[in-house]
């Protein structure tokens, strides 16, 4: 029975370790609460104060200090009007919002790096079984090129020259383990592992070119939020057109005759209408800005996804044309080559073998580094599709 590590690890299940243990979901959480206390403190109303006022403190005469003083203690509440309070608080809801939906975006921008780490993991993978096969056959090349030096058939240098075929396969091989491994680890840092999990090499073989179906985009999403804070902050600003009335109460002691009385006044801010009106004109402004930049997002995303889907369908076709005709041309060379220097006859040599082999390689590796390329505009499209969205609702609820 194979321990669990050593299970295939498929995208899904690396992306949903990550969206559990991400270091990033601290950060999100912390923006969050921030603007959630933000909302808290727009819900404040003005405080009240309360004063103290000494006149006749000091002067001359019969208002030396401490013989005629006059003092009085006051009370003043501020009465906010024009729905301050309100529009207070929803812009700063609408920030919240904005907030959260920045989160999202740096979230999915995190999952689209893994996912391109899964990407390249799978891609080294590909490259160990190309290099161990190019090995295999510069060994077994190697046995029947010495068989013919010994023959007569072929100069000593033919078998020094296999030797160092295969010493160079074998380089090849054990830096393709090595490239795999460290593709492997760079993939489980993401969510403090190791690299003790197996991929499987089928996943890179998959490559669907249909058109995906699109939605709103989770980059859409952000202007969206910020239209919403922009329409907010206008509101906001103009109930800065609305003057506050203060009103006062307080209890004068007067210090000739030791008398008390009650005062009472009120105050308003004069010439509101106009007051404000500057913040009104830049939010907006800034309200008109996000419009626009909603109009040009759409049109450069969608842009951005045909463009991927097209190169991908380039690609798409390049992999099946290697498949159908340049893999099994570059084989059958490499075989009748190999079956020809196997028999001892002289109608073919090591160089022209190599020069086969080689061909062959080249081929197997321009497949591999096409499913990369691929599968990595896969991740680009993803990311703006908003394919792997379901796993931010678990993220998100870690807070």
């Amino acid at each position: 029975m194979q321990p669990v590590w050593a299970q295939n690890l498929g995208l899904e299940e690396a992306l949903s370790r990550v969206a559990t243990s991400d270091p990033a979901l601290t950060a999100s959480i912390a923006r969050l609460e921030a603007a959630d206390a933000a909302i808290l403190q727009a819900d404040v109303r003005p405080r009240d104060v309360v004063g103290i006022d000494l006149e006749d403190f000091a002067g001359t005469g019969p208002y030396s200090p401490l013989k005629q003083p006059q003092t009085t203690g006051w009370y003043e509440r501020t009465w906010e009007r024009g729905g301050k309070r309100e529009a207070r608080i929803g812009a700063a809801r609408a920030d919240a919002a904005v907030v959260g939906a920045q989160n999202r975006v740096r979230l999915l921008d995190r999952l689209a790096r893994v996912q391109a780490a899964w990407v390249e993991a799978l891609a080294a993978e590909a490259t160990v079984p190309v290099a161990e096969s190019r090995l295999a056959d510069m060994k077994r090349v190697e046995l029947e090129v010495v068989k013919r030096v010994t023959s007569a058939l072929d100069p000593w240098f033919a078998a020094e020259r296999a030797r160092t075929n295969v010493a160079q396969a074998e380089i090849a091989v054990d830096q393709a383990r090595e490239n795999a491994r460290i593709a492997r680890a760079n993939l489980a840092a993401w969510w403090g592992g190791n690299g003790d999990f197996k991929l499987d090499p089928a996943a890179l073989l998959v490559f669907d070119v249909a058109a995906p179906p699109r939605g709103e985009s989770v980059d859409i999403a952000v202007l969206a939020a910020e239209l919403n804070a922009a329409e907010a902050k206008a509101k906001l600003a103009e109930t800065g057109n609305i003057a506050d009335p203060s009103g006062r109460v307080g209890l004068r002691h007067f210090g000739d005759g030791n008398d008390l009385a009650i005062m009472v006044g009120g105050s308003i801010p004069l010439g509101t209408k106009s007051a404000n009106r500057g913040n009104v004109a830049r939010a907006r402004a800034d309200q008109r800005a996000v419009e626009a930049d909603i109009a040009v997002a759409r049109v450069e995303i969608e842009r951005e996804i045909d463009r991927i889907v097209a190169d991908r369908r380039l690609i798409a076709t390049e992999i099946k044309r290697i498949d159908a005709d340049v893999l099994p041309s570059a084989n059958r060379a490499v075989r009748l080559i190999r079956d020809g220097l196997a028999r001892g006859g002289t109608a073919f040599t090591f160089l022209e073998y190599a020069q086969a082999q080689a061909a062959t390689n080249e081929a197997q590796s321009r497949r591999v580094e096409l499913l990369r390329r691929f599968h990595l505009l896969g991740v680009r499209l993803d990311r703006l599709l908003g394919r792997h969205a379901p796993l931010l609702a678990n993220m998100e609820t870690i807070r």
